[in-house]
Parts: structure tokens; sequence; C-alpha cells
């Protein structure tokens, strides 16, 4: 099955920086939160939906690969793509473009729907599957 990539460009800013210059790695974390989140509000499913039906994305594993230095001021484009999706578990792949094309900074981000009032995974619905790509 092949499943949508969907983009989202960042300018890194100074606030992105730690003391060495360098993004800091937590910045990378937020960057990719991001992405996610705007691929899912493009999609009907954003912070409104989530309240309103009491289901969001939750982050069960991520791990992140450092490739290449981000600079101040640099613009890059985050690259989303879903994996896969078994049973109640998605894994997507993020990956960190430079204006180059090239990779900077790789992760995988394993992941669920949450249900907030029985406080426990659940398979996606329609709107989710949608918003999702599957």
């Amino acid at each position: 099955m092949s499943f949508r990539t969907f983009t989202y460009p960042v300018k890194i800013l100074e606030h992105h920086l730690d003391a060495y210059g360098h993004v800091n790695n937590v910045a990378y974390i937020g960057f990719f939160e991001q992405a996610r989140w705007d691929m899912v509000t493009a999609q009907g499913c954003g912070l409104d939906y989530v309240r309103n039906s009491g289901v969001g994305p939750v982050v069960l594993e991520l791990n992140c690969k450092f490739r290449r230095e981000l600079r101040l001021r640099q613009d890059v484009v985050i690259h989303s793509v879903l994996e896969s999706w078994r049973g109640k578990v998605g894994v997507m792949s993020q990956i960190i473009k430079d204006e180059g094309n090239q990779t900077c900074c790789e992760a995988q981000v394993t992941f669920g729907l949450f249900d907030l009032n029985l406080r426990k995974l659940v398979a996606p619905n329609d709107q989710w599957s949608a918003a999702l790509g599957l």
C-alpha cells in the first residue's frame, strides 16, 4: 500500500538554537510534532475535532537520527508519510530536508489514537482513516 507524503516548511529561528548554535534536540521533536498536527488539521482532524470527538493521536515511541547540522535562518521542509497501520498502531516516517534536498534528520514515530474517555487506544474511525491517508 502506498501512502501520501505531506510536507511542512520550517525556518530555523533563534529560539530553536542551543548554547552551541545548534538546533536543540527538543526543537526537532517540536518540528516533527507540528508537521503531524498540520497534516491532520488540514484533513479535518485538528484540535477542535479531537476535543469534540474525545479521540486524538498519542506518540508511543520516537526515534530520531541526526544527519546534518541545521543553521540559523535556514529553510527546511519536513516530509511525513505513514508507513504502516496495524490494528490500533501506526508508524510514520518524517524527514527534514534542506534546500539541497539533503536529509538533515530522520524520525520514526510509532503512534495510536487515544480515546480520552475510555483511556485506551482505539481503531481509527472513517474521519481519522481519511486524515491519516489509510
